[in-house]
């Protein structure tokens, strides 16, 4: 998710510039040159630390940062055993 405080120019921005480097990624991957795709994954890792989707959290309310934990380690475990089937 990207921080909702962003204002709308900037966000639009920082996507345009995300997907251009997702797409770069795309292209290095394809023409197999292996120095363009560790520069495009590097654009991708700074357009998403800008968006806020990578990095330190943005958000204020005291939650944990569950981020890169797996569920079932977390108070949501027991909600998500019950989401299988």
């Amino acid at each position: 998710m990207s921080n909702p405080h962003l204002n709308p120019e900037r966000h639009t921005a920082l996507v345009k510039d995300l997907m251009t480097a997702r797409r770069a990624v795309a292209s290095a991957k394809r023409t197999s040159d292996m120095h363009a795709e560790i520069a495009a994954h590097d654009a991708v890792d700074a357009a998403k630390l800008a968006l806020g989707e990578r990095g330190p959290v943005w958000w204020d309310d005291g939650a944990p940062d569950l981020n890169r934990h797996m569920v079932r380690t977390t108070d949501y475990a027991e909600w998500f055993a019950a989401q299988s089937p």
